[in-house]
């Protein structure tokens, strides 16, 4: 007890004390009339409860905070970053979070497509806040959280859909067995469809590929509903798609041909009576799921090709969980991310995806999923450690120096960035400071509650 009442007087002259003696009449050294022990009491419940009020100050605001530098509110962060944390991390204090891709053909253009990485959105239409446009309470799970268009706006180049039989319709859902119900129906997928048509009009350079869970069986509704919604114009033949392992076209090329959307379906018999690619004819794919985030093993999907297989050019690394909750998904797209991409590429026999799929793209630490997709276009585009090392008309292998920063990029790659928000539906929270007349009157009222 001794050595508290020599800490007690040593921190005596703090003003946080200074406010309990001024509530309670009294000035700062004349607290110990009030009885050393209650006095004691005070101290301590001093030190337990201050920590969380005093207000912590940041050298940046007004959106010129960078990469995990702390952040108190949205308009804080640069850019594409939102500010954001990671409980699961143990990382509870919020900090700017990287929300956006870079555009990897603004810094090497002209090659191959499948020489690039590209992000991918699992289940793009099954977002946390969408519309019950079923009159039914939905009961299944969310895999993003925000639209379609805001995804495409933030550099997510490929989407998945799971496309039904639905009201006569074709729809999107998140179901089992092979059937769509009132309580796992999305929406018609020719408004995605038609969001898709938006950004490709609006951006003509641009590539997007759908990968389809296919359980429509109406003859041509596929067909259908693609020219109903505009995008037949973009449609990438499938006739001209290398089927032997050979490069795609460049991308120049594509988007010159205007065959900007590729449509893959997981029916195979789509691709004779409808014209849509098969899948696993062109890519090689891991497991989705649980089986596909196993640390160390990165195991071919059962209707794949081995991931060594050079007869498919295209390769796509799932990495998400079976069952998908936000409040994780920044853990997941930390460095347990890089270690797999590491493992799949030796798995692949030196060969990194062309297509990162995962839910809740913008959760992470930091630079999540994004720098990751840096690192990949860095290493299959020029050799270098991430994309913004890359030179224009260089050898492979020439990198130009990046300074180490916290900053999203480069300030000179303003073209490789995109558009979209970076809110979250359910991000760190603003820190709120009381007055400090709310906190003297808070530490007063508790420490007289134990006299």
């Amino acid at each position: 007890m001794d050595l508290l009442f020599l800490i007690a007087t040593a921190i005596l002259r703090h003003p946080m004390l200074a406010c309990l003696a001024e509530l309670r009449g009294m000035k700062p050294r004349s607290i110990f009339p009030i009885g050393r022990h209650i006095f004691l009491l005070q101290v301590v419940l001093f030190l337990f409860f201050s920590p969380l009020f005093i207000p912590t100050s940041t050298a940046c605001s007004n959106g010129n905070c960078q990469l995990l530098e702390s952040c108190v509110s949205a308009i804080d962060c640069g850019p594409g970053l939102y500010c954001g944390n990671c409980p699961s991390l143990g990382k509870n204090q919020p900090y700017c979070i990287r929300g956006q891709a870079t555009a990897p053909a603004s810094i090497i253009s002209g090659l191959p497509f499948n020489k690039y990485s590209w992000l991918v959105a699992h289940n793009a239409f099954s977002r946390v806040d969408a519309p019950l446009l079923t009159g039914a309470q939905r009961v299944t799970f969310y895999n993003q959280e925000d639209t379609v268009t805001n995804q495409l706006m933030n550099g997510v180049r490929g989407l998945m859909l799971d496309m039904y039989d639905f009201e006569n319709d074709i729809w999107l859902c998140h179901s089992f067995r092979g059937q769509c119900y009132n309580i796992t129906a999305f929406e018609p997928a020719i408004n995605t469809l038609r969001e898709v048509e938006v950004f490709l009009t609006q951006n003509p350079s641009e590539i997007v590929t759908i990968i389809i869970e296919d359980y429509v069986h109406t003859p041509k509704g596929l067909t259908r509903v693609f020219a109903d919604a505009g995008l037949d114009k973009y449609w990438y033949p499938v006739s001209r798609m290398p089927k032997k392992g050979e490069d795609w076209p460049t991308i120049n090329n594509m988007a010159r041909n205007n065959y900007r959307l590729l449509v893959f379906t997981s029916d195979s018999s789509k691709e004779a009576t409808e014209g849509i690619a098969y899948q696993w004819k062109y890519m090689v794919e891991n497991e989705p799921g649980d089986p596909g985030i196993i640390p160390g093993s990165c195991p071919n999907r059962k209707e794949s090709k081995p991931l060594n297989s050079r007869t498919a050019s295209l390769f796509l690394m799932n990495y998400f969980p079976t069952m998908p909750v936000q409040s994780e998904a920044c853990k997941e797209h930390s460095s347990p991310l890089s270690d797999m991409v590491a493992t799949c590429y030796k798995s692949a026999r030196n060969l990194l995806p062309n297509f990162l799929a995962v839910n809740f793209y913008m959760r992470s630490d930091g630079g999540g999923v994004f720098n990751v997709l840096d690192y990949m276009n860095g290493q299959s585009l020029c050799g270098c450690s991430t994309v913004y090392a890359c030179q224009a008309g260089a050898p492979f292998g020439s990198c130009k120096t990046i300074s180490v920063s916290n900053t999203t990029q480069p300030a000179s790659a303003t073209d490789g960035s995109f558009s979209g928000s970076v809110q979250l539906t359910s991000y760190a929270a603003v820190i709120i400071v009381p007055p400090p007349s709310f906190l003297c009157l808070l530490l007063f009222l508790v420490s007289i509650s134990f006299l």
